[in-house]
């Protein structure tokens, strides 16, 4: 807690600590992103079809195998990729609270939680795009 008051005095920078998170593959955290594999990430530059496609094709689940099972048992968030996304992604942390509660209870289905993401993710996506060409033609 001193380090900071007296560095300056002793003629040394105050300390700085970076932490840095990464985005796990789609296919899991112990997968990793790779350029060579288009599957393995969303890209900004990605269309709104392919964002629907790699979500519900590619994104690893922590949910169970079959409705029955997971009603009953409810998901992991922890292994969740698009739960993972949507901590990073989803401003709302009420709604992100409710969220890991429906899926981890069983009452929200993987299906309806790939959903959310798409629909968080496609239209951020897509204004970046906007944005983007509104800087090429500028």
């Amino acid at each position: 807690d001193a380090l900071p008051i007296f560095a300056p005095r002793i003629g040394y920078p105050k300390p700085a600590l970076l932490h840095s998170t990464f985005f796990p593959a789609l296919q899991g955290a112990q997968t990793k992103m790779s350029a060579s594999d288009p599957n393995s990430s969303i890209f900004l530059t990605d269309t709104p079809k392919q964002i629907k496609s790699k979500i519900n094709k590619h994104a690893f689940s922590g949910g169970k195998d079959t409705i029955e099972e997971h009603r009953k048992l409810g998901g992991n968030c922890e292994i969740d990729v698009c739960y993972m996304y949507l901590n990073f992604f989803l401003e709302d942390d009420d709604k992100l609270e409710q969220i890991r509660k429906d899926y981890t209870s069983g009452a929200l289905l993987t299906g309806e939680l790939k959903k959310i993401l798409i629909d968080t993710l496609q239209p951020m996506i897509m204004a970046h795009q906007e944005q983007r060409r509104q800087i090429g033609r500028a």
